[in-house]
């Protein structure tokens, strides 16, 4: 899948088919913060590629590079120097509104703090994204309870978040951001409010996403257990990558990838 951007910032980027392109591809990528005697190297001149329909988890000790890394992937934030190309189009030749684009046609977001509007329904919470991109409110609506079937959350559509568990705020976000059916998934720690078991739940559901409707899911995670259900995991240190490794998922258990001794989840 890639796309061919256009000026035009009410207009989606036209898909156009480039077999075998990687998703994702950082050539020499640098971040740094700051100048002078503060300047702080983020990323030292990375290489990445994320290959469609992975599972990628991202890990490092805090201050490693990959927050930065997941935010740069996600165009929250440019880099100093390097190449990043996603679905074969250079992002640092794209104006400001074309990477706007980008985030809103092809990149779905789940945070660790949910980010949910709280006095808004789980509903209208997912409909957010269709708002941005003009849907009817009739198929917008449609869409949105889909969304919310896909990750369990069905007679839960009307309740905010303050009516919902933190697992199940969680749960909402993820359908809020596969409600545009991304090409591309980001987690930030999204299993980091969670306690054990729900934070297992989520990452059944992630996986789950990932086997069944192909996306390609980046996650950023400190934790082993659930870096374990990635099908790769890329390990950051002082900015650099210093492994890269590629895992193979048991045959019994395809959809859900739950490392051995993980239990089921509670509800």
């Amino acid at each position: 899948m890639a796309f061919v951007t256009t000026d035009d910032s009410s207009n989606p980027p036209a898909k156009t088919d480039q077999a075998g392109t990687p998703l994702v591809a950082f050539r020499g990528i640098t971040k740094v913060y700051g100048e002078g005697m503060a300047a702080v190297r983020a990323l030292d001149g990375i290489d990445l590629t994320v290959e469609p329909g992975e599972f990628v988890a991202i890990m490092g000790p805090s201050g490693s590079g990959k927050s930065t890394c997941l935010h740069l992937i996600g165009c929250l934030d440019t880099p100093t120097d390097g190449s990043y190309r996603f679905a074969g189009v250079e992002v640092g030749a794209l104006r400001r509104n074309q990477r706007a684009l980008l985030r809103r046609e092809y990149l779905g977001f789940v945070f660790q703090g949910y980010n949910l509007l709280r006095r808004t329904s789980a509903l209208e919470n997912v409909e957010m994204p269709l708002v941005y991109r003009r849907v009817p409110r009739r198929e917008r609506r449609r869409q949105a309870q889909d969304a919310l079937a896909a990750v369990g959350l069905q007679g839960r559509e009307h309740h905010t978040s303050a009516e919902l568990s933190g697992g199940q705020q969680q749960r909402v976000a993820v359908a809020r951001a596969i409600v545009t059916e991304p090409a591309l998934l980001l987690a930030d720690e999204p299993t980091g409010n969670l306690d054990s078991t729900t934070g297992r739940e989520i990452m059944d559901l992630l996986t789950g996403l990932n086997d069944a409707r192909g996306i390609t899911v980046a996650m950023v995670t400190h934790e082993e257990a659930m870096a374990a259900y990635a099908g790769r995991i890329v390990r950051f240190l002082d900015g650099r990558i210093v492994a890269d490794e590629k895992r193979v998922a048991d045959p019994e258990h395809s959809t859900s990838r739950r490392p051995e001794g993980g239990g089921g989840p509670s509800a």
